[in-house]
């Protein structure tokens, strides 16, 4: 049974960590608003979010269905599909600590959503600029460090080796981590690249996913959409510093 991921068709966005453990799974699975055919686009993703005889609805994409189960938030989502794609360790504690780790990704994306809309989403960036500056200016100097510094930590202090962030084999964490840092170095660059020389065991760690046979495929193929201002990374000179 094929897995339905459902997300914006035109960026990576959250979904992209999905789409991660999907591809590098080689899991048989459906883009559903990218895809072409009957049942498929945005209309049907939006349709199936808001269907009426959705107990448990989704607050917004990304959005994995899969037979009965209909799973929203990033997170919730890797955390349903770990044990599936062998992506997470068999242990309990190994499942909590991986999820952990992705839970401290995610506070990651919400703060470089807020560094170009520190107000509304409601609001384009142009109309919040000046504090657009004052918190991205914060977050480069603070908090990248901060959390590549953790995420340094967590790989020196693995039992099995700083190679992957828990155990020894790639879980969805190492992924989402790539995905973090690969954005960060969309984003901001100048930033991103001083904090990874003080972190090299995150540096590693990204050339080592991106090597990864299956993501290297992915990565280079036009299914893996560029990042662009309308997603959450965005590259805006000005707020680098």
């Amino acid at each position: 049974m094929a897995y339905e991921l459902h997300y914006w068709p035109t960026i990576q966005g959250r979904g992209e960590f999905v789409r991660l453990a999907l591809e590098a799974a080689h899991a048989d699975y459906i883009d559903v608003a990218r895809g072409g055919a009957k049942g498929q686009g945005v209309t049907a993703s939006l349709r199936r979010m808001s269907a009426k005889d959705l107990v448990q609805p989704p607050f917004a994409p990304p959005f994995l269905v899969h037979g009965k189960h209909t799973i929203g938030q990033t997170a919730a989502i890797l955390l349903y599909l770990g044990p599936r794609l062998g992506l997470v360790g068999k242990s309990e504690a190994s499942r909590i600590w991986t999820h952990q780790i992705q839970l401290t990704v995610t506070d990651v994306v919400a703060e470089v959503h807020e560094t170009h809309h520190p107000i509304a989403t409601s609001l384009y960036y142009e109309e919040q600029k000046v504090e657009a500056a004052k918190r991205a200016r914060a977050f480069r100097e603070q908090r990248i460090p901060k959390f590549l510094n953790w995420f340094n930590t967590v790989l020196a202090r693995n039992p099995s080796g700083p190679t992957w962030l828990v155990g020894a084999r790639i879980s969805y964490a190492d992924l989402s981590l790539f995905q973090l840092v690969d954005g960060l170095l969309y984003a901001f660059p100048t930033a991103a690249q001083r904090a990874l020389t003080k972190t090299p065991h995150v540096a590693a760690l990204h050339l080592r996913v991106a090597g990864h046979k299956r993501l290297a495929s992915y990565l280079a193929s036009d299914r893996r959409i560029a990042f662009n201002e309308d997603c959450i990374f965005r590259r805006y000179p000005e707020l680098d510093g």
